[in-house]
């Protein structure tokens, strides 16, 4: 009886490992490699599959989702002989599983490793300042060159990042000290480029200045000169008209002597003028004499009296 149980027990495990041999589900976004007595038989995508007990079997699992690998810190030394510590970060998926199982063995192992040598050669090329300007191209250069090399695995590297560069301290200090000398000289240019639009702008509004000073004379002189023409003008008119009511007044009865009598008095004013505002005056002996004065006068007066006759007569 012990015998019958054991046999049953046997038989049920033999049952259950034929079933799981047998049926096999492949998820989504999933690529199961089967081989049959060790031979490649096909691929199997997600989905519900027969396998034939002890005959075929599912060697490779291939998940198809881009995976995301961490590269570890490894010294690169660029184009000046300066180490620095970079690690990364690598992108990549399984385009073809067969390729990826039968092409190379441990298709992720060898993708970093050559992620690795990649890097080191691309940053060989640069010096220090560009490594850290050039992250782009850097990651552009790995990936282009991982993918070209990879494709025969059925890999396909999506992107590689560059996560940390970490020169040494003292590499570090000294990149301190010359961005700290780079932003003084900026704040310098800065400050001196104000200054200099601010001299300028003073310049600027000292010539408005000078030129509005220079306007303002100008219209001054202008019109200081169109009135004192104006004033001559004028005088010069009324003196004409006065010479000419004078001239007038003359051509009538008694004119002539009135004309005596009034030369004779503006004489003998400015005269006394001249005795009241000085002591000792020198004068002329006919003023001694003043019939004579008045002699010269009427002689003065006579000679126009003719001349205006002729000028009449004319």
């Amino acid at each position: 009886m012990d015998g019958i149980l054991i046999l049953i027990t046997i038989l049920l495990v033999l049952a259950i490992v034929i079933i799981v041999k047998t049926f096999i589900v492949v998820p989504q976004q999933y690529a199961y490699i089967k081989e049959r007595f060790g031979k490649y038989q096909g691929t199997l995508n997600s989905g519900f599959y027969f396998l034939i007990p002890f005959v075929d079997k599912i060697h490779y699992k291939h998940n198809l989702k881009e995976i995301t690998y961490d590269v570890d810190p490894q010294e690169c030394i660029t184009r000046d002989n300066v180490s620095v510590e970079i690690d990364g970060i690598l992108y990549l998926k399984v385009i073809e599983p067969k390729k990826a199982s039968y092409g190379i063995d441990h298709y992720l192992n060898a993708s970093i490793q050559l992620a690795k040598t990649t890097l080191r050669s691309e940053i060989g090329k640069l010096n220090l300042d560009d490594t850290f300007a050039e992250r782009e191209s850097i990651n552009s250069h790995v990936v282009n060159q991982l993918d070209s090399a990879t494709d025969p695995w059925g890999i396909k590297i999506t992107r590689y990042e560059i996560k940390n560069i970490s020169p040494p301290k003292q590499v570090l200090s000294s990149m301190e000290q010359q961005m700290k000398a780079e932003r003084e000289k900026r704040a310098e240019i800065t400050i001196s480029e104000g200054e200099k639009i601010s001299r300028i702008n003073r310049s600027l509004g000292d010539k408005k200045e000078a030129i509005n000073i220079s306007e303002g004379d100008k219209i001054r002189l202008i019109n200081e000169a169109e009135g004192k023409a104006a004033e001559i003008e004028m005088v010069s008119t009324a003196t004409a008209n006065g010479l000419k009511m004078v001239s007038n007044a003359i051509s009538k009865d008694g004119g002539y002597e009135a004309v005596d009598l009034r030369v004779a008095q503006s004489y003998l004013e400015s005269v006394g003028k001249i005795l009241a505002s000085s002591k000792t005056s020198v004068l002329p002996l006919q003023v001694a004499n003043v019939l004579s004065v008045f002699e010269g006068f009427s002689k003065v007066t006579s000679s126009t009296k003719d001349s205006l006759k002729m000028g009449d007569k004319k």
